[in-house]
């Protein structure tokens, strides 16, 4: 069994037939992860109406001049397992002033995720130092570094600090040889596997919609480059995804004083 470990369901043409032939593809689970407060309640009413689809909360890097007042007031809803996904984003941060923002609202909802006791779904691009400092800023902290594209220095340090690194379907394209090396040595108690749909189809699907029944192809693709059988490749990322999002109360806690 698959776990699609991250995914925007509410941006698929039609999510509940993409959530169908993911089950008839062997996926078991898909986390539905939100980047906006226009688009949350989607997310969240995903997650109610599936019993294996996750939510989570947060403001995109991209998104953070729409605010993030409104992330702590979703955090208590059935089914969210996670904070994010949130991060930096300096490929696309054109000036000074987006780049505070987006340090704004990482490290706002770094305080949430630790105060909650939930972990947190990392994007970072083009942005390692500042990625990394923030981390090491909320020691408390867990999550995930999503669709990994970055050096393994960084996922290193990550790994260092708790944290797992995902694999899209970013791995099966040609020029692809750094997500390659990364994703050869991340140790398997570390991986996560994920679609991030509807972008980024894997070989051969390039330049289709995305959807959760493809985090197979990644998977099997993963496994021939790490000389596993695709199995234990999706036991063990399925074992790392509940370990990290499913622990007994997540979604459920109350924040604690720090």
């Amino acid at each position: 069994m698959f776990i699609d470990s991250h995914c925007h369901l509410n941006y698929l043409n039609s999510a509940g037939d993409a959530l169908n032939r993911a089950r008839q593809n062997g996926v078991g689970g898909v986390l539905c992860v939100g980047v906006d407060e226009s688009g949350i309640e989607e997310v969240l009413a995903l997650a109610q109406a599936h019993d294996d689809v996750w939510a989570s909360v947060g403001t995109h890097p991209q998104s953070v001049e729409d605010g993030i007042a409104w992330i702590e007031g979703k955090l208590a809803r059935p089914s969210v397992v996670a904070v994010g996904e949130t991060g930096l984003d300096y490929t696309t941060a054109g000036n000074a002033e987006m780049r505070r923002l987006q340090l704004y609202s990482f490290e706002h909802q770094m305080n949430l995720a630790e105060r909650y006791g939930l972990p947190v779904i990392i994007h970072t691009r083009g942005a390692e130092s500042d990625t990394l400092t923030m981390l090491e800023n909320f020691p408390r902290v867990q999550g995930v570094l999503h669709c990994f594209t970055e050096s393994w220095a960084m996922a290193e340090r990550a790994m260092d600090l708790g944290y797992f690194i995902s694999i899209s379907g970013i791995v099966t394209f040609a020029k692809a040889e750094n997500v390659r090396a990364v994703a050869a040595d991340v140790p398997l108690d570390r991986l996560l596997i994920e679609t991030d749909a509807p972008w980024l189809a894997p070989v051969p699907y390039r330049g289709k919609e995305n959807e959760p029944a493809f985090v197979s192809q990644t998977a099997e693709f993963l496994a021939q480059l790490r000389g596993l059988e695709v199995g234990a490749l999706a036991r063990a990322t399925s074992a790392n995804f509940r370990r990290l999002f499913l622990s007994a109360d997540a979604g459920k806690r109350n924040p604690v004083s720090l």
